[in-house]
């Protein structure tokens, strides 16, 4: 098996449209939530969200590429060029064989979509559709169009597994490169959710928080008070390496990935198995992959989104797989910065963990004030503030409805 590093990193987040800007924003601990700008949600019983603030896609892409394309794609490209650009790779060098995209999204063009049929349906008695609707609302889009725009002919196809389908994007892409497959992948996620639709959909689940009056205090995973998610979007991308092709060309490589793995709850559409049965073997089959245990796992990036019911499970999964020895653990939840960008939340994360392997700092959950009383007191939560801890090994969590848990390792190199 080959192993797999990461040599390249892009983010487009609520708070920061580039991986510098997004890091340190994060250990400010900085929110992204304010309220919704995209359309009128006074409807809806969630008025805000994170949203992407002073996003121009004019600045790299023609009006033809933005005319046929959705915003989740738009994203994509924007994240993923500046990993590639990060990354020092002079693709023109390379096979263009050697290089694939393998992308994720929960939702593609949702607001594509939306605004078709809306159009249609308004358009009276000569209705009719672009002709661009289905390719731009295709979840597998933004693949397409990353290889297209910088030529990368190999493995090329996008991973659906709602909010832990860009974890499931990396994990292909590490399994790809280490069966010899591939020299080198672009790998994360993208989501644009905030439309009407999405927010309406999730707002009647009652899985989003409700409090408009203070959305910067809005997400609070693992708090007493915590009363739902709150919606973001952006994209996260990665440029997975084969090591040895990496370290010929001198690379700069910010971390490898240990091991990934992927597990069932088979247990309801949208909630997580209240005892985390699914999560802990996916965290267990990641570490055993990665040849660790888990006293050598020293940050843990939660899924935790602020929902009453997930943030418990995923916290007895935690405990199930650690067994509360959390000596050399640090643990914090990032959502409640970013908001929780479904989709794409498993790149965005995975950017984070690798940059407090980077940086030794682990990033806060903020707004969390008083822990949830059935939360052990034990468990090495990081809140309000960032701390300086080593960090030779981060794990990351993100799971998806249908029941997808999808755990990631990465270690310093």
């Amino acid at each position: 098996m080959k192993r797999v590093v990461v040599t390249g990193l892009g983010a487009l987040t609520p708070i920061g449209n580039s991986v510098d800007e997004f890091w340190k924003n994060a250990v400010s601990g900085k929110s992204g939530a304010s309220k919704i700008t995209k359309f009128d949600a006074s409807r809806f019983k969630t008025t805000f969200a994170s949203e992407v603030k002073d996003f121009s896609p004019e600045k790299y892409l023609d009006r033809n590429e933005i005319k046929r394309s959705d915003l989740f794609t738009q994203y994509a490209i924007y994240a993923a060029s500046e990993a590639i650009n990060d990354s020092g790779l002079n693709i023109e060098s390379m096979s263009p064989f050697d290089l694939g995209v393998i992308w994720g999204t929960g939702q593609g063009g949702m607001k594509t979509f939306e605004d078709e049929v809306e159009n249609y349906i308004e358009n009276g008695k000569n209705p009719r559709f672009s002709p661009f609707l289905i390719p731009k609302l295709l979840p597998n889009m933004a693949s397409g169009l990353i290889s297209m725009k910088f030529g990368l002919m190999g493995i090329n196809y996008t991973a659906v597994s709602a909010c832990a389908s860009s974890s499931s994007a990396i994990m292909d892409a590490f399994n790809y490169i280490r069966l010899n497959k591939a020299k080198v992948i672009v790998t994360g996620g993208s989501e644009a959710p905030i439309t009407d639709a999405s927010v309406g959909g999730f707002s009647s689940m009652k899985a989003m928080s409700t409090r408009n009056d203070e959305p910067q205090q809005a997400s609070r995973p693992f708090d007493v008070d915590r009363d739902g998610f709150v919606m973001g979007e952006g994209a996260g991308a990665l440029i997975l390496e084969e090591y040895e092709h990496a370290k010929k060309r001198g690379a700069k490589i910010y971390a490898e990935i240990g091991g990934a793995a992927m597990t069932a709850d088979a247990y309801h559409i949208s909630a997580t198995h209240p005892e985390g049965i699914g999560a802990s073997k996916a965290m267990q089959l990641a570490m055993e992959e990665a040849g660790i245990d888990t006293a050598e796992v020293n940050y843990l990036n939660t899924h935790a989104t602020s929902t009453p019911v997930g943030d418990l499970s995923e916290i007895k999964a935690v405990n199930a797989t650690f067994k509360n020895q959390f000596a050399n653990l640090k643990i914090s939840a990032t959502k409640s910065m970013t908001g929780h960008l479904l989709g794409a939340a498993g790149a965005v994360e995975a950017i984070l963990s690798i940059k407090a392997i980077q940086n030794n700092i682990i990033p806060p959950t903020i707004n969390t004030v008083i822990i949830d009383p059935e939360i052990p007191s034990s468990m090495p939560i990081v809140t309000q503030e960032a701390i300086d801890f080593k960090v030779e090994v981060a794990m990351s969590n993100t799971f998806g409805f249908g029941g997808h848990n999808a755990t990631t390792v990465f270690k310093k190199i």
